[in-house]
């Protein structure tokens, strides 16, 4: 039995898949456990192979490793409870176990944002201020920028978490989502939620639409610079250098700008679902495909490792 009374909820149901048959369900099941397993295993390889070979001991390898390991953990905090509502779509989420999730789901989700922006100003000054590039990004520098990426997800999680969860949720305990996420929480609220709403949109904006402008700008830079470039195959190199990354970029700001900065008017839980399913299960996937298949050091890092052959020759 759920346990409450008028200002507070003990545990939360998610409504999650359970409107569909347990065919469907089941087929979800083993499609979603299959990406599951696919991006633990291309990230752990990723990490692993950057770890291992000397020739992508650079910046740019040294934050895809930091990114593939934060998306393990940003999926690892959403997935497996996923799976398992699936099997059994009925079972309930303690109170404090729904604000655990939610505050590493925001830290990683946040982290992984301001790392793809790092990512991007990495881009720029290799392409653009190329003689300066081993000062300006040292190892000093990279591990500042990294931990200034997980301080910043760090200190947003706290306020979302804080701003969310000081709510009264009174008798409403249906989440309808298949993991704790702000709007679906916010909607269960009992009271005014306007300050929470907008603390909500402040967020949003600092994570997606700060970071998204710095790519952007950074891009525009990058572009001009490459197009100055006399030699068609030091434009293509250079491009090639930038594709993965923007790719990446593309897919993750895309679908999360959908989602939390969509104006609540147009919010369709149907919808929002489906895309929360791109973004925490597709996006963490397409990190290792996309590095592996696009870029040319690591598929020779690969090879080398599957061929093994000595990796510091």
């Amino acid at each position: 039995m759920l346990k409450s009374n008028a200002t507070f909820v003990a545990e939360f149901l998610f409504e999650g898949f359970s409107s569909f048959g347990w065919q469907h369900r089941l087929a979800f099941f083993v499609v979603f456990l299959t990406l599951y397993f696919l991006t633990l295993s291309g990230n752990v390889i990723i990490v692993t192979i950057i770890h291992l070979d000397h020739h992508l001991h650079t910046p740019m390898y040294f934050f895809l490793a930091i990114l593939s390991i934060s998306d393990t953990c940003y999926t690892v905090t959403i997935i497996p409870r996923m799976l398992s509502d699936l099997l059994n779509p009925y079972h309930t989420i303690a109170f404090r176990d729904c604000v655990v999730q939610i505050f590493f789901y925001l830290t990683f989700g946040i982290n992984n944002c301001f790392l793809l922006m790092v990512m991007g100003y990495d881009r720029y000054v290799a392409i653009c201020n190329p003689l300066r590039y081993s000062v300006i990004m040292g190892r000093k520098s990279c591990v500042h920028l990294a931990a200034g990426s997980l301080g910043t997800g760090l200190g947003m999680a706290i306020v979302q978490v804080t701003s969310v969860f000081s709510l009264p949720f009174c008798d409403s305990f249906v989440i309808p989502h298949f993991f704790c996420d702000v709007r679906p929480l916010l909607k269960l609220a009992c009271t005014d939620t306007t300050i929470n709403e907008i603390i909500n949109l402040v967020v949003s904006v600092c994570v997606l639409i700060l970071p998204m402008g710095v790519v952007f700008i950074s891009y525009i830079v990058i572009i001009s610079t490459i197009l100055k470039i006399a030699s068609a195959e030091g434009r293509k190199k250079a491009f090639a250098t930038c594709a993965s990354h923007l790719t990446v970029v593309v897919i993750h700001y895309g679908c999360t700008a959908i989602i939390y900065l969509k104006p609540k008017s147009q919010s369709l839980l149907g919808q929002d679902r489906l895309i929360s399913v791109t973004y925490t299960l597709i996006t963490p996937l397409l990190n290792p495909l996309v590095y592996s298949l696009r870029n040319k050091e690591v598929k020779d890092a690969l090879r080398r490792a599957i061929w093994q052959k000595p990796l510091t020759s």
